[in-house]
Formats: structure tokens, sequence, C-alpha cells
């Protein structure tokens, strides 16, 4: 399929790659590698591995002692950032790595780097319209996720209606602590000054609880205070989802409301 692109004068390809599947080990993943670097892809998209039996029946399949553990699961993604990066691969973050000279790489270095529910992106912040089951749209300030199943997909597309099964509507908090998330995950630093000129806040006071929330992590090596402001460390890209949850101010609301619902690990 890679070598067919490329005849057809496709320039930049992209590879999405799962690590942590059962049975899976670091010898295994690193003959993909292997045959992936020879295939050179512009860019690659390495994601861990969610098991979730309950919302997903096929997964009820898999023996969780098949899986490999935390520990392992880690082992695999330094594994991935290592081979790569001999390859000439940069780890832009959050499972993304893209050859030197691509635009992701260039936008990181200038600033300009922006996220969105596809990953990373030169694009400014942009619509989204979503097809497809449980896709997510993203226009102005709102999101809306389309129907996770077949059946109620077409059910609605058949009596003329959108897809849609739920959505916000983003308020003013919102859209501060998406700036803040984004600052973490696309330039790996922020600065609550950029962040006070922004949005008219005193960021230390406004968000003293996430600060506080956040001392384990820095203890753990993942982020040092820099200044007035936050520079995520080597060893904190591997983990960015965790440094962006402190500021996520509707994760706490939506455990309280669905306290047995389980989301996929960090790793």
């Amino acid at each position: 399929l890679i070598a067919a692109a490329r005849r057809l004068g496709i320039g930049s390809l992209s590879v999405d790659l799962i690590y942590g599947l059962p049975r899976q080990t670091p010898e295994s993943f690193a003959r993909t590698l292997d045959r992936l670097i020879e295939a050179r892809p512009e860019r690659l998209a390495v994601y861990s591995y969610a098991h979730l039996p309950q919302l997903f029946k096929p997964q009820r399949q898999i023996h969780d002692h098949e899986l490999p553990s935390a520990e392992d699961k880690l082992a695999l993604l330094g594994l991935t950032i290592e081979r790569l990066g001999q390859a000439g691969y940069v780890y832009i973050g959050l499972d993304h790595f893209a050859l030197a000279d691509d635009e992701l790489v260039r936008a990181q270095a200038a600033g300009t780097l922006q996220r969105n529910f596809q990953g990373y992106s030169t694009h400014a912040d942009t619509d989204l319209v979503a097809l497809g089951v449980s896709a997510i749209s993203k226009v102005g300030d709102s999101y809306a996720q389309n129907a996770k199943t077949l059946g109620t997909y077409y059910r609605h597309l058949e009596a003329g209606q959108l897809p849609i099964e739920r959505g916000i509507a983003l308020d003013a908090e919102d859209r501060l602590r998406r700036a803040v998330i984004q600052h973490l995950m696309c330039a790996t630093h922020l600065d609550f000054g950029d962040i006070e000129r922004a949005f008219g806040i005193d960021f230390e006071q406004h968000f003293a609880a996430e600060l506080e929330r956040l001392g384990p992590l820095l203890a753990d090596g993942l982020a040092v205070r820099d200044g007035a402001g936050l520079r995520v460390t080597e060893r904190g890209r591997l983990l960015l989802r965790h440094l962006a949850m402190a500021f996520d101010g509707r994760l706490a609301a939506s455990q309280a409301l669905s306290p047995g619902a389980r989301h996929s690990r960090v790793i």
C-alpha cells in the first residue's frame, strides 16, 4: 500500500501502530518497527492499546493474563522512541512521530503546532465535521459525538437527522482550560503570563488546586516549575496526558456522574 501510494505521488504518509496487544513482546514489536523504518512513512502514530471489555464485546475474548503489564507497555514505548529516533524520526509527543523535515516538526519548533481529535496538526484551530460511528465533531465552541452503534447511526440518517448522540457547548472556563492543555500538549511548556494576558486571570490563583495536584508529578520528574511557568521534561513527554488531566475541569464531574465507568489507562 505504501509503495502504491508513492507511485501515485502521495508525498506524506502516516501509519498507525498499537502497542500493548495480547502476547506482544519487545522482540515482535521491534520487527514491526524495523519493517516500517524500511518503508519510511513521513509520520507514525503509536497508540497504547485500550482494554475495555465492558464496553467492547469482542475484547472479552482477550484474557487479561495475555496482556503486557504497564511496565512492559512503557518499555515498548521506550523501544519505539529509541528505534524511531535512531532512524531519524522526531518524537512530537502523545504517541506521534515525524521525520525531522516534516511540517509537524517545523511547526512545533515555531510554536504553531495544534492538536485536535485527529492528532497533531499544522492548521490553525479549524472546524472538524466527523463522519462515522462514534466520531467527534468540533464546530466553533461546541463538540458533538456521533452514535456509537451502527443501528442507531443509520436510524438517525434514515430519518434525515444528524446521527449525534451527545455534545457540549464550551463556556469561558472550558476555553481557558483548553488553551492551557493545548500549550502543554503542543509546546511542552506553559507560560503562565501568556495565559494571563489572553484570559485576564491570575494563573497561580485561578489554578491553585491544579498546581497542588501536580505536586506528585513534579516530584516524579515529569515537569519542572520554570520561573512563572511549567516545562515538561523528557520523561514527562511520555506521560503528557497525566499532566493535562490535572487541568481538566470536567474529569472529576464525569467520574462522579458515572462512578462505575472505566476509561482507557494512560499506559
